[in-house]
């Protein structure tokens, strides 16, 4: 039996027989020969056909065993003469736009109503790439600083931060909701491994409809004990974000080039601003938060000042950041809390968690909270935990802003917006 060859490996197989399989990319009819476009996961390989022999439709599903000649016309540099050709699966229909063209020219709408063929084409498949290469980098980054990684309940019994939209499900007869986060469940787990991760989805039914919101999406999770305020938890994210950007570069260069994508540089130590002064540099409003226009302000000022496109934002309101926050001793009101600021857009959120049993019950009253929602997450607390801390990462934002998506449903599988929950 002949073993199946990739369209990127053909040229090593030059004078040997072989069989490639994939997607009809494209047909292409000349007087005294046709040729094959046979698309893979890695590429495409041209079989070189006979006048007058059939050839399967467009994305037909085929498996084709020929002779690998080099050629410097083919791409790859080889070609498959001499071709037996079967095919595995007809299309039905055909697809929604020309998947062999090299720019997509159906709108986004059009895009993401027929995504599992149009993810197909390799400008939309790209993103997807560098997505799972880095998502591949987070784990190898933190593997290798003692994380342990993590997999929380999706389905919750009360909301993970307190005022926030949920979605809500009915659980055999009793209210449940989809996680907003991994919040409680992770920091719950610093008292067993003291460092953990978490890759998974997260729910927000929040009724944004913008080009930076989805109503679900990916988060990239740490938490990890032992700190001594928010610093350390920056560290760590740095080391996370330069192993994702290595792992990009290793794993999805093709796609990188594909789409052009500039990969930035993580500092060895990313540039940090406290949050007033975030707002005196980039127009003071009134407001305990940043506006969209002050976070592209301040990624301009910092790639200008600092040659950073990353920048941490320290210090938030407390009154801006949820009940677990750690207070910044030193600046009453204001948060060990951060923001990671790239490409002009808050990229990542996190900082110091009290620890201490009390502490949850003050800032808890202090807000005017009740306790018994949060009974079940505070019992943890009851038992000992080590100061801590830790960040997430939203992928799809992540994925959009490396690769200058102007929309992040083009840096998610099969998006759930305001509007959409098909396909």
């Amino acid at each position: 039996m002949i073993s199946r060859v990739l369209s990127a490996e053909l040229k090593e197989h030059a004078g040997q027989r072989v069989t490639i399989a994939g997607w009809v990319h494209r047909r292409r009819r000349l007087k005294s020969v046709s040729f094959l476009l046979v698309r893979d996961r890695r590429g495409v390989s041209q079989v070189v056909v006979p006048r007058g022999t059939a050839l399967p439709a467009e994305e037909s599903v085929v498996r084709v065993t020929g002779l690998v000649r080099s050629g410097t016309q083919a791409p790859g540099g080889a070609e498959l003469t001499g071709p037996r050709i079967e095919v595995l699966a007809e299309p039905a229909q055909a697809p929604p736009f020309g998947l062999y063209r090299p720019v997509v020219t159906a709108e986004l709408p059009v895009v993401l109503d027929h995504a599992p063929v149009a993810l197909r084409h390799p400008l939309l498949r790209a993103p997807l790439e560098i997505s799972a290469a880095s998502v591949a980098g987070f784990r190898a980054a933190l593997d290798r600083l003692g994380f342990t990684e993590i997999h929380t309940p999706k389905l919750v019994a009360s909301a993970t931060e307190s005022g926030a939209n949920v979605f809500s499900v009915d659980y055999f007869g009793r209210p449940a909701y989809l996680a907003q986060s991994p919040q409680f469940f992770k920091q719950a787990m610093v008292g067993v491994f003291e460092r953990v991760y978490e890759v998974g989805p997260v729910f927000r039914a929040e009724p944004h409809d913008t080009v930076r919101h989805l109503a679900q999406y990916t988060s990239l999770d740490a938490e990890l004990g032992f700190v001594r305020d928010h610093r350390d938890v920056m560290a760590v994210l740095r080391e996370a974000l330069a192993g994702m950007l290595e792992a990009v570069r290793l794993r999805a260069a093709t796609a990188v080039e594909a789409l052009d994508a500039a990969l930035p540089e993580v500092p060895a130590e990313i540039p940090a601003v406290h949050f007033t002064e975030a707002k005196r540099l980039s127009g003071e409003d009134g407001e305990p938060d940043l506006s969209p226009a002050q976070e592209r302000w301040l990624s301009e000022w910092a790639l200008r000042e600092h040659g950073s496109e990353f920048l941490f934002v320290t210090g938030y309101p407390m009154a801006k950041r949820p009940f677990y926050t750690h207070p910044d001793p030193a600046r009453p009101g204001h948060s060990n809390g951060f923001d990671l600021l790239f490409r002009g857009l808050e990229l990542v959120t996190g900082g110091q968690r009290l620890h201490r049993h009390q502490d949850y019950l003050d800032a808890l009253a202090a807000r005017g909270e009740p306790v018994e929602p949060y009974e079940g997450y505070l019992r943890a607390f009851e038992h000992g935990m080590p100061p801590h801390g830790g960040f997430a990462i939203g992928l799809e934002r992540w994925t959009a802003r490396l690769t200058g998506a102007p929309n992040i449903r083009q840096a998610a599988l099969f998006p759930r917006d305001l509007h959409r929950l098909s396909p």
